[in-house]
């Protein structure tokens, strides 16, 4: 099959957050499998400036948005087996970062028509294109409603994945024909109307063959009234071509036993005398007494979503039963604060760094005995599956794709538990979890089945990508 990915940003040239490391890491996979893949993503003047040496223009494209006419110019690239299509545009990429501008819509109208008005360009005519999120949502409405005689795009069939449904693409009815020359009757009609505006991503949602989201658990969220963020109601119409696949990780990278980031290897048997060495060497290093108590981390976007009030509840309890913290990760400046502040009553329990740090990252996964994780939602969450490959036991809410990948430690489950859970979003229940959590620390043998079974869980990308082949399949056998 030709499977062409539309996404605001992959890894390795672009990335804000979990959304780049799955367009990679599944098209990587579907590669392996024998899948023809293209990525197109924009060209941001951030990948521009760092990988321009490897990338090579190969044609231009008119894009007209009404009295608009625009150039797209379109480059290419080869990474491990994928081509990527990046689409540049001066005036709308040429910029600092990656979104948050007051004109996000008409920069990502004009990537959707550029998408679309490339492919007879560069001579690609995908059996599948899968979408990711809001931004390339309207890219199927153009197809079936300008081009559903051309012969050229009659048979592609659309799938798209929610990765974050908090984020919906809104945008003023007006913008449907100023940006994208169509009918304000798909306003009225109800097919992009949503809330008393436009939403890309429910177009996308009614406009596509297949729609997914990134676990089980999710897709179930999805489907109620409390976890949908409004989609609810549009997702029931379609829950015959709704399903969750869960997302995985590249075991490749994250692998204890190889990884170059770290400077002790360990697998599942020689994990115990190598995380000792790792933690006190990070320990040392952020200048922590050690003292043998656990040690907790965070790799998160410091946001709303990631629990930051329950993570703060949870620090609390934490440091003052005696264990250590280090956190990684930026976001919301007032969540920053709140941690700055335990920092400061905690300075040799606790550590800090404020942004991102790709080796920091696998120093904290490999080093620490727990992760904390108690998101308000999340659709899958990659972190607690990295934490679990490298031994760390996380301690999540059970939502989404938490639920689906930790196995709360309960009375009579410790022959398949392999971390902490709890259900409520409240400080007391985050608390206990941890108490729970420092508890069992002190029982080896305990910990020693949690680790095991942590470091034997089946988070690879193999079983979800087969789960995609499966679904292009189905849509493709549709006529």
């Amino acid at each position: 099959m030709k499977i062409l990915m539309v996404a605001s940003e992959a890894n390795p040239f672009a990335k804000t957050g979990g959304l780049a490391d799955v367009v990679y890491a599944l098209s990587r996979e579907l590669t392996i499998m024998g899948e023809e893949v293209v990525i197109a993503m924009p060209y941001y003047a951030k990948v521009k400036d760092k990988f321009h040496e490897k990338i090579q223009w190969v044609a231009s494209v008119d894009v007209f948005m009404s009295w608009r006419k625009q150039t797209a110019d379109i480059y290419r690239t080869y990474i491990d087996g994928i081509t990527y299509y990046l689409i540049d545009n001066a005036y709308y990429f040429n910029r600092t970062e990656f979104y948050g501008y007051y004109d996000d819509t008409e920069r990502f109208a004009f990537f959707s028509l550029a998408v679309r008005n490339m492919l007879q360009v560069i001579k690609f005519q995908p059996d599948v294109i899968h979408l990711h999120d809001w931004q390339p949502g309207m890219l199927p409405v153009l197809v079936r409603e300008q081009n559903k005689y051309d012969p050229f795009y009659k048979d592609i069939k659309f799938v798209t994945t929610i990765h974050n449904p908090a984020f919906q693409g809104f945008f003023d009815p007006f913008f449907l024909d100023d940006f994208y020359g169509l009918s304000d009757e798909l306003f009225k009609n109800g097919k992009v109307r949503f809330k008393g505006i436009c939403s890309s991503l429910k177009a996308a949602i009614v406009y596509s063959d297949k729609i997914t989201t990134v676990s089980p658990m999710h897709a179930s969220e999805l489907l109620s009234s409390e976890g949908s963020q409004g989609l609810n109601d549009i997702i029931v119409l379609r829950q015959q071509d709704f399903s969750g696949i869960l997302n995985g990780i590249d075991y490749g990278e994250w692998n204890p036993s190889t990884d170059p980031q770290i400077a002790f290897h360990y697998n599942a048997v020689t994990y115990k005398k190598a995380k000792l060495f790792l933690k006190a060497a990070l320990m040392d290093e952020l200048h922590l007494k050690n003292e043998g108590q656990a040690l907790f981390g965070i790799v998160s976007r410091l946001t709303w979503q990631k629990g930051i009030d329950l993570i703060v509840a949870g620090a609390q309890t934490l440091l003052n039963s005696g264990a250590s913290l280090v956190v990684l990760g930026s976001g919301e400046y007032v969540y920053e604060q709140e941690l700055e502040k335990l920092r400061a009553q905690f300075p040799d329990k606790m550590a800090i760094y404020i942004g991102y740090n790709e080796a920091f990252a696998h120093k904290i996964y490999a080093s620490s005995d727990f992760l904390l994780m108690p998101s308000l939602f999340e659709p899958c969450g990659i972190s607690q599956m990295i934490a679990l490959r490298y031994g760390t036991l996380p301690v999540v809410r059970l939502t989404g794709g938490l639920k689906d990948t930790v196995v709360p430690l309960m009375e009579g489950n410790i022959d398949f538990a392999n971390g902490f859970g709890f259900y409520a979003y409240e400080d007391s229940a985050v608390q206990n979890t941890v108490r729970w959590a420092l508890t069992n620390y002190e029982k080896p043998a305990v910990m020693r089945e949690l680790i095991r079974h942590a470091m034997t869980s089946d988070n690879d990308w193999k079983t979800s990508a087969g789960a995609y082949v499966k679904l292009y399949q189905e849509m493709m056998q549709r006529k």
